[in-house]
């Protein structure tokens, strides 16, 4: 009897988590099943949820009828580097908080908090009219600084942690061995927290690439736009370019399953360790 009824509670989990699949998988699999459908077949009746016949139409015409090379370049760009800056301040920032005791210590970590309460869009205003008097709208220098200033709080908040979790005693051998305080955090910290770090540039990639609200505002022209606000271009009034928008949409997922295929290591060592065992 309590052998069926644990049988019974593991099939009901896997059927629960069979359907939770398949509503997280579906909406995926239909886009990129519409990005290979004739643009004209895409809702016709009946409805087909395998495309009778492959065609790389709306990828041609996604490269042929807009500038979707240039906007993954900026996306790339755009990612990366605020992505890399982020990743190295915060590093600097935490290790500050994480090694040294000063009286506004707590009040850092109170501000770094609570600006991941607020949400984004409440500052758009307010940073469109700054960005505007800086000469930096329509710029990508201007929306790398955006991007960076954004992710150094939660990005050091992560870094804190790991830093916290390394003995200090590591450093100490280093600086009596000779290295400066600088010396030993590039020489000695640094490897030691790779998966940390690995984690927390991954994150900050992750969010710049798919952030929407301010590539939008801050950027106009086709020369300098992002993935993000590219696919919000195929949206106009009266219509809706569901073909060009499936295929873009599966193109601007690949760089970041390549990203999480090479760097699925050090995110599984950075997200349940970084620490150091004494």
């Amino acid at each position: 009897m309590i052998l069926d009824e644990s049988r019974a509670g593991r099939i009901a989990k896997f059927t629960g988590l069979g359907i939770c699949l398949v509503f997280t998988i579906f909406p995926l699999y239909w886009i990129l099943v519409t990005s290979f459908k004739e643009p004209g077949s895409i809702f016709a009746y009946p409805l087909k949820y395998w495309p009778g016949d492959f065609s790389l139409e709306n990828y041609r015409g996604l490269f042929e009828q807009s500038n979707f090379a240039v906007f993954l370049g900026n996306s790339l760009i755009v990612s990366l580097v605020a992505a890399a800056l982020a990743t190295v301040v915060s590093l600097l920032a935490a290790y500050v908080l994480a090694r040294f005791e000063f009286v506004s210590k707590g009040a850092v970590m109170g501000a770094f908090l609570v600006t991941q309460m607020i949400p984004g869009f409440i500052a758009l205003g307010s940073l469109y009219i700054l960005m505007t008097r800086l000469y930096l709208v329509d710029s990508r220098f201007g929306l790398v600084l955006v991007y960076v200033a954004i992710s150094i709080p939660l990005c050091t908040v992560m870094l804190r942690g790991f830093f916290e979790n390394v003995p200090a005693s590591l450093e100490e051998a280093a600086m009596v061995d000779g290295c400066s305080r600088f010396s030993a955090l590039f020489r000695v910290l640094v490897p030691v927290m790779t998966p940390g770090i690995a984690a927390s540039f991954i994150f900050n990639f992750v969010n710049c690439w798919n952030e929407l609200f301010l590539s939008v505002t801050l950027l106009n022209s086709d020369s300098n736009k992002t993935v993000p606000a590219a696919l919000n271009g195929f949206i106009s009034s009266y219509n809706i370019d569901w073909g060009s928008m499936s295929a873009a949409a599966v193109l601007s997922i690949v760089p970041t399953m390549i990203l999480f295929a090479f760097a699925s290591r050090y995110i599984v060592q950075g997200l349940t360790a970084g620490a150091v065992k004494e």
